[in-house]
Protein backbone atom coordinates (compact mmCIF):
# COMPACT_ATOMS: atom_id res chain seq x y z
CA UNK A 1 0.00 0.00 0.00
CA UNK A 2 1.05 3.72 -1.05
CA UNK A 3 1.10 5.63 1.91
CA UNK A 4 -0.88 8.91 1.23
CA UNK A 5 1.26 11.58 3.48
CA UNK A 6 4.24 10.16 1.55
CA UNK A 7 2.70 11.37 -1.93
CA UNK A 8 3.58 14.63 -2.79
CA UNK A 9 0.86 17.04 -2.84
CA UNK A 10 1.06 18.26 -6.76
CA UNK A 11 0.82 14.46 -7.70
CA UNK A 12 -2.01 13.60 -5.92
CA UNK A 13 -5.42 13.25 -7.71
CA UNK A 14 -7.61 16.30 -7.29
CA UNK A 15 -9.93 14.36 -4.95
CA UNK A 16 -7.81 12.80 -2.75
CA UNK A 17 -5.87 16.69 -2.27
CA UNK A 18 -9.57 18.15 -1.70
CA UNK A 19 -10.64 15.21 0.69
CA UNK A 20 -6.90 15.79 2.61
CA UNK A 21 -7.27 19.80 2.49
CA UNK A 22 -10.41 18.97 4.02
CA UNK A 23 -9.22 17.12 6.68
CA UNK A 24 -7.25 19.60 8.65
CA UNK A 25 -10.38 22.24 8.25
CA UNK A 26 -12.39 22.80 11.56
CA UNK A 27 -15.82 22.24 11.28
CA UNK A 28 -16.88 25.21 13.95
CA UNK A 29 -16.27 27.98 11.22
CA UNK A 30 -17.66 25.89 8.09
CA UNK A 31 -20.78 25.77 10.09
CA UNK A 32 -21.10 29.42 11.44
CA UNK A 33 -20.71 30.40 7.50
CA UNK A 34 -23.98 28.39 6.70
CA UNK A 35 -25.72 30.08 9.66
CA UNK A 36 -24.38 33.65 8.76
CA UNK A 37 -25.41 32.75 4.94
CA UNK A 38 -28.84 31.57 6.73
CA UNK A 39 -29.63 34.46 9.09
CA UNK A 40 -28.61 36.82 6.29
CA UNK A 41 -30.92 35.60 3.78
CA UNK A 42 -33.96 34.90 5.66
CA UNK A 43 -33.17 38.26 6.83
CA UNK A 44 -33.53 39.91 3.04
CA UNK A 45 -36.10 37.45 2.23
CA UNK A 46 -38.53 38.71 4.96
CA UNK A 47 -37.83 42.11 4.53
CA UNK A 48 -37.74 42.16 0.91
CA UNK A 49 -38.39 39.35 -1.14
CA UNK A 50 -41.61 38.47 0.87
CA UNK A 51 -43.54 41.96 0.72
CA UNK A 52 -42.69 42.56 -2.91
CA UNK A 53 -43.57 39.03 -3.85
CA UNK A 54 -47.20 39.08 -2.06
CA UNK A 55 -47.51 42.91 -3.86
CA UNK A 56 -47.38 40.65 -7.59
CA UNK A 57 -49.30 37.45 -6.12
CA UNK A 58 -52.26 39.82 -4.96
CA UNK A 59 -51.88 41.83 -8.60
CA UNK A 60 -52.55 38.36 -10.26
CA UNK A 61 -55.05 36.38 -7.74
CA UNK A 62 -58.18 37.45 -9.73
CA UNK A 63 -56.43 36.77 -13.43
CA UNK A 64 -55.60 39.76 -16.15
CA UNK A 65 -59.07 41.23 -16.20
CA UNK A 66 -58.56 43.85 -13.61
CA UNK A 67 -54.96 45.24 -14.20
CA UNK A 68 -55.98 45.22 -17.73
CA UNK A 69 -59.27 47.25 -16.57
CA UNK A 70 -56.67 49.59 -14.12
CA UNK A 71 -54.42 50.38 -16.60
CA UNK A 72 -57.31 51.55 -19.06
CA UNK A 73 -58.34 54.02 -16.28
CA UNK A 74 -57.56 57.65 -17.76
CA UNK A 75 -57.02 58.93 -14.04
CA UNK A 76 -54.25 56.21 -13.53
CA UNK A 77 -53.19 57.05 -17.19
CA UNK A 78 -52.23 60.77 -16.09
CA UNK A 79 -50.63 59.62 -12.26
CA UNK A 80 -48.16 57.41 -14.48
CA UNK A 81 -47.44 59.82 -16.97
CA UNK A 82 -47.15 62.45 -14.06
CA UNK A 83 -44.77 60.06 -12.36
CA UNK A 84 -42.49 59.28 -15.39
CA UNK A 85 -42.79 63.11 -16.22
CA UNK A 86 -41.31 63.79 -12.68
CA UNK A 87 -38.80 60.68 -12.48
CA UNK A 88 -37.18 61.77 -15.97
CA UNK A 89 -36.46 65.35 -14.87
CA UNK A 90 -35.04 64.35 -11.52
CA UNK A 91 -32.72 61.69 -13.43
CA UNK A 92 -31.58 64.34 -15.92
CA UNK A 93 -31.03 66.82 -13.15
CA UNK A 94 -29.38 64.87 -10.57
CA UNK A 95 -27.17 63.52 -13.42
CA UNK A 96 -26.21 66.90 -14.61
CA UNK A 97 -25.68 67.99 -10.77
CA UNK A 98 -24.44 64.92 -9.38
CA UNK A 99 -21.71 64.77 -12.04
CA UNK A 100 -20.57 67.92 -11.78
CA UNK A 101 -20.75 67.74 -7.38
CA UNK A 102 -18.45 64.51 -7.34
CA UNK A 103 -16.11 66.35 -9.61
CA UNK A 104 -15.84 69.31 -7.57
CA UNK A 105 -15.51 67.26 -4.46
CA UNK A 106 -12.85 64.94 -5.31
CA UNK A 107 -10.52 66.86 -7.33
CA UNK A 108 -10.54 70.32 -5.75
CA UNK A 109 -9.82 71.38 -1.90
CA UNK A 110 -11.62 74.20 -0.77
CA UNK A 111 -13.06 76.12 2.51
CA UNK A 112 -16.34 74.15 3.69
CA UNK A 113 -15.49 70.96 1.36
CA UNK A 114 -16.39 68.61 4.09
CA UNK A 115 -19.61 70.91 5.39
CA UNK A 116 -20.77 70.17 1.81
CA UNK A 117 -20.09 67.13 1.46
CA UNK A 118 -22.20 66.09 4.90
CA UNK A 119 -25.20 68.48 3.83
CA UNK A 120 -25.53 65.99 0.70
CA UNK A 121 -27.01 63.73 2.86
CA UNK A 122 -29.65 65.58 4.09
CA UNK A 123 -32.41 64.06 1.42
CA UNK A 124 -31.61 60.47 2.79
CA UNK A 125 -31.36 61.86 6.43
CA UNK A 126 -34.70 63.39 7.19
CA UNK A 127 -38.35 62.37 6.45
CA UNK A 128 -39.26 63.06 3.10
CA UNK A 129 -43.01 64.70 4.89
CA UNK A 130 -39.95 67.57 6.56
CA UNK A 131 -38.48 67.98 3.04
CA UNK A 132 -41.91 68.38 0.84
CA UNK A 133 -42.54 71.31 4.14
CA UNK A 134 -39.10 73.11 3.33
CA UNK A 135 -40.44 73.31 -0.24
CA UNK A 136 -43.72 74.59 0.94
CA UNK A 137 -41.94 77.40 2.74
CA UNK A 138 -39.64 78.53 0.58
CA UNK A 139 -42.09 78.02 -2.40
CA UNK A 140 -45.22 79.25 -1.37
CA UNK A 141 -46.37 82.22 -3.25
CA UNK A 142 -47.70 84.53 -0.48
CA UNK A 143 -44.41 84.59 1.71
CA UNK A 144 -41.92 82.24 0.24
CA UNK A 145 -38.28 83.58 -0.33
CA UNK A 146 -38.46 82.33 -3.99
CA UNK A 147 -42.56 81.79 -4.19
CA UNK A 148 -42.95 85.58 -4.06
CA UNK A 149 -41.40 86.68 -6.58
CA UNK A 150 -42.05 83.68 -8.91
CA UNK A 151 -45.99 84.35 -8.69
CA UNK A 152 -45.11 87.77 -9.42
CA UNK A 153 -43.96 86.36 -12.58
CA UNK A 154 -46.56 83.86 -12.84
CA UNK A 155 -44.84 80.69 -12.49
CA UNK A 156 -46.63 78.58 -9.69
CA UNK A 157 -44.14 76.01 -8.01
CA UNK A 158 -46.67 74.44 -5.65
CA UNK A 159 -49.66 72.23 -6.29
CA UNK A 160 -48.29 71.75 -9.64
CA UNK A 161 -46.00 69.89 -12.16
CA UNK A 162 -42.94 71.68 -11.06
CA UNK A 163 -43.34 71.18 -7.35
CA UNK A 164 -43.07 67.74 -8.20
CA UNK A 165 -40.46 67.76 -10.06
CA UNK A 166 -38.28 69.50 -7.48
CA UNK A 167 -39.03 67.28 -4.38
CA UNK A 168 -38.50 64.45 -6.48
CA UNK A 169 -35.46 66.07 -7.42
CA UNK A 170 -34.23 67.02 -4.28
CA UNK A 171 -34.93 63.30 -2.31
CA UNK A 172 -33.07 61.54 -5.12
CA UNK A 173 -30.15 63.85 -5.03
CA UNK A 174 -27.29 62.16 -3.17
CA UNK A 175 -27.99 59.35 -4.99
CA UNK A 176 -25.67 59.96 -7.94
CA UNK A 177 -23.32 61.08 -6.45
CA UNK A 178 -22.30 58.84 -3.72
CA UNK A 179 -22.49 56.49 -6.43
CA UNK A 180 -19.81 58.37 -8.45
CA UNK A 181 -17.19 59.74 -5.89
CA UNK A 182 -15.71 56.53 -5.44
CA UNK A 183 -15.32 55.46 -8.51
CA UNK A 184 -13.53 58.67 -9.56
CA UNK A 185 -11.64 58.69 -6.58
CA UNK A 186 -9.97 54.87 -6.85
CA UNK A 187 -9.61 55.85 -10.98
CA UNK A 188 -7.17 59.19 -9.73
CA UNK A 189 -6.20 61.57 -12.56
CA UNK A 190 -3.63 60.45 -14.13
CA UNK A 191 -5.52 59.32 -17.23
CA UNK A 192 -6.77 62.77 -17.42
CA UNK A 193 -3.52 64.76 -17.13
CA UNK A 194 -1.78 62.13 -19.84
CA UNK A 195 -4.49 63.66 -21.95
CA UNK A 196 -4.05 67.08 -21.19
CA UNK A 197 -0.29 66.60 -21.89
CA UNK A 198 -1.22 65.09 -25.22
CA UNK A 199 -3.58 68.23 -26.33
CA UNK A 200 -6.52 67.47 -25.48
CA UNK A 201 -9.16 70.23 -24.13
CA UNK A 202 -10.90 70.35 -21.35
CA UNK A 203 -14.78 69.14 -23.22
CA UNK A 204 -12.57 66.04 -24.88
CA UNK A 205 -10.89 64.62 -21.32
CA UNK A 206 -14.24 65.08 -19.73
CA UNK A 207 -15.85 62.98 -22.59
CA UNK A 208 -13.28 60.52 -23.83
CA UNK A 209 -11.81 59.57 -20.54
CA UNK A 210 -13.70 60.66 -17.32
CA UNK A 211 -17.42 59.70 -18.48
CA UNK A 212 -16.18 56.28 -19.74
CA UNK A 213 -14.36 55.56 -16.16
CA UNK A 214 -17.19 56.30 -14.19
CA UNK A 215 -19.84 54.78 -16.69
CA UNK A 216 -20.96 52.05 -14.27
CA UNK A 217 -21.00 54.56 -11.42
CA UNK A 218 -22.76 56.54 -13.29
CA UNK A 219 -25.49 53.82 -14.71
CA UNK A 220 -26.05 52.36 -11.18
CA UNK A 221 -26.56 56.18 -9.55
CA UNK A 222 -29.44 56.62 -12.56
CA UNK A 223 -30.94 53.10 -11.94
CA UNK A 224 -31.13 54.30 -8.25
CA UNK A 225 -32.52 57.54 -8.76
CA UNK A 226 -34.61 56.30 -11.19
CA UNK A 227 -36.16 53.46 -8.74
CA UNK A 228 -36.33 56.45 -6.15
CA UNK A 229 -37.96 59.24 -7.96
CA UNK A 230 -40.73 56.64 -9.11
CA UNK A 231 -41.14 55.47 -5.61
CA UNK A 232 -41.33 59.08 -3.66
CA UNK A 233 -44.75 59.75 -1.93
CA UNK A 234 -43.88 61.57 1.39
CA UNK A 235 -42.39 64.57 0.26
CA UNK A 236 -44.64 64.71 -3.28
CA UNK A 237 -47.76 64.32 -1.16
CA UNK A 238 -46.92 67.53 0.47
CA UNK A 239 -46.38 69.84 -2.40
CA UNK A 240 -48.90 68.29 -4.90
CA UNK A 241 -52.05 69.18 -3.00
CA UNK A 242 -53.07 65.48 -4.49
CA UNK A 243 -55.26 66.77 -6.74
CA UNK A 244 -57.21 64.04 -8.71
CA UNK A 245 -56.40 63.89 -12.51
CA UNK A 246 -53.70 67.02 -11.84
CA UNK A 247 -51.15 66.49 -9.43
CA UNK A 248 -51.53 62.91 -8.44
CA UNK A 249 -48.91 60.87 -8.94
CA UNK A 250 -48.97 57.25 -9.19
CA UNK A 251 -47.65 56.37 -5.70
CA UNK A 252 -50.71 58.63 -4.65
CA UNK A 253 -52.79 56.96 -6.82
CA UNK A 254 -52.07 53.78 -4.89
CA UNK A 255 -53.25 54.99 -1.66
CA UNK A 256 -56.18 56.51 -2.56
CA UNK A 257 -57.00 53.32 -4.23
CA UNK A 258 -55.98 51.17 -1.31
CA UNK A 259 -58.41 53.26 1.15
CA UNK A 260 -61.21 53.24 -0.92
CA UNK A 261 -61.40 49.48 -1.31
CA UNK A 262 -59.71 49.61 -4.77
CA UNK A 263 -57.00 47.07 -3.79
CA UNK A 264 -57.19 45.19 -7.18
CA UNK A 265 -56.16 48.08 -8.95
CA UNK A 266 -53.70 49.72 -5.59
CA UNK A 267 -51.98 45.75 -6.47
CA UNK A 268 -51.84 46.54 -10.15
CA UNK A 269 -50.28 50.30 -10.04
CA UNK A 270 -48.03 48.96 -6.94
CA UNK A 271 -46.68 46.01 -9.04
CA UNK A 272 -46.12 47.92 -12.21
CA UNK A 273 -43.96 50.14 -9.92
CA UNK A 274 -41.81 47.80 -8.32
CA UNK A 275 -41.54 45.99 -11.61
CA UNK A 276 -39.60 49.25 -13.44
CA UNK A 277 -36.80 49.37 -10.37
CA UNK A 278 -36.45 45.53 -10.80
CA UNK A 279 -36.07 45.52 -14.31
CA UNK A 280 -33.67 48.35 -14.30
CA UNK A 281 -31.80 46.98 -11.59
CA UNK A 282 -30.80 43.41 -12.97
CA UNK A 283 -30.63 45.07 -16.73
CA UNK A 284 -27.64 46.83 -15.51
CA UNK A 285 -26.52 43.77 -13.23
CA UNK A 286 -26.37 41.81 -16.25
CA UNK A 287 -24.41 44.34 -18.65
CA UNK A 288 -22.44 44.72 -15.61
CA UNK A 289 -21.20 41.29 -15.24
CA UNK A 290 -21.13 40.93 -19.17
CA UNK A 291 -18.29 44.06 -19.49
CA UNK A 292 -16.36 42.40 -16.34
CA UNK A 293 -16.27 39.39 -17.88
CA UNK A 294 -15.37 40.68 -20.95
CA UNK A 295 -12.27 42.88 -19.53
CA UNK A 296 -11.11 39.86 -17.62
CA UNK A 297 -10.87 37.64 -21.18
Amino acid sequence: MVDIASVPQATRPSSTRRASSNLGRPAGPRIGRVALRVVVIGYVGLLVAWPVSLVFWNTFADGLAPVIETFTDPLVLASLRLTAIAAAWSVVLNVVFGVTVSLVLVRYEFPGKRLLNAVLDLPLSVSPVVVGLSIVLVYESTRGIFGVPLAAAGIQVLFSTPGIILATTFIAMPLVIREIVPVLTEVGTEQEQAARSLGASGPQTFWRITIPAIRWGLTYGVVLCLARSIGEFGAVKVVSGNLIGQTQTATLMVEQMYFDFDQEQAFAVAGLLASISIIAIVVVSVLRSRAEKKGIS
